[in-house]
């Protein structure tokens, strides 16, 4: 893949790009970076443009300088096929990368082809969510970053138990990609995405374009009935539950994810944008 680097109004984005035909741009969870999609991009490489975004303060993107918002994030998107040259693009999203998804389809129907929202939410974050985030954030700050004893808590909140039981491949990535988090940007994504996330239920009534949501069947994140309750906010909305994933389906579950997603853009008649 190649990488290519934007300027955004959340700093320099590091882009890795592959293949050709219509964009389909990814989007990840909190705490991971575009190589989340690596099974998806060698399996849609052959027939679009694949987009893998390190999302603001991640991966090799510049670090977070203070919190944001969604709307800049959909910004980012914006700006990310400005500068590509796209008009369109199909968005594929993962938690944060979900959120966001669902955000930039109903701010920019025109330039959304179909989106695919994976163990996301539309809610804002309830009471325990904000103590157990602000508990991880400040002992991240305390022992320099995501390692240690940190290490466990974290992979539980990502990963099920097939997957911890199953496929220790999964675990090591996880716990890879999460040592790898600047905690300073760390901080700043986790109190935009967590304590500060905006109650979307409303805005995702706007969106017109088709949309897939996904849930995890062993996610504690997002546990289904939140994200089904996202699904139910979005017109026509089609809804999915993976039994034996969790919060990182892409990852956990990937011949699944690449399988659903093929057969929604076949049902959409959207192999082009």
């Amino acid at each position: 893949m190649q990488d290519r680097y934007i300027e955004t109004v959340l700093g320099r984005i590091r882009l890795r790009i592959n293949g050709s035909g219509p964009a389909m741009l990814f989007w990840p969870s909190l705490l991971m970076d575009g190589t989340l999609w690596s099974a998806q991009a060698a399996h849609f490489a052959g027939r679009f443009q694949v987009i893998l975004v390190d999302p603001p303060g991640h991966g090799g993107s510049q670090p977070l300088t203070g919190p944001f918002t969604f709307g800049q994030c959909a910004q980012v998107i914006a700006q990310i096929l400005d500068d590509l040259g796209v008009g369109k693009a199909h968005l594929i999203g993962n938690s944060w990368g979900g959120m966001i998804g669902g955000t930039f389809a109903a701010l920019h129907p025109d330039r959304t082809g179909i989106a695919v929202l994976m163990n996301a939410t539309a809610s804002p974050a309830g009471r325990r969510q904000r103590f157990e985030y602000g508990v991880l954030t400040r002992s991240a700050q305390l022992l320099g970053g995501i390692r240690g004893p940190l290490t466990g808590p974290v992979r539980d909140a990502f990963l099920g138990p097939t997957a911890q039981r199953e496929k220790p491949e999964v675990v090591a990535t996880v716990n890879e990609l999460a040592g790898r988090v600047n905690i300073t940007s760390g901080r700043h994504a986790v109190t935009s995405v967590v304590p500060r996330r905006p109650d979307q239920r409303a805005l995702f009534g706007r969106i017109r374009t088709p949309v897939l949501v996904v849930a995890g069947g062993e996610d504690k994140t997002f546990p289904v009935a939140e994200t089904e309750e996202m699904a139910d906010s979005i017109p026509g909305a089609r809804f999915v539950v993976l039994e034996q994933s969790a919060h990182l389906a892409a990852l956990e579950s990937p011949k699944e994810v690449n399988a659903l997603i093929d057969d929604f853009l076949a049902d959409q008649g959207a192999a082009t944008c």
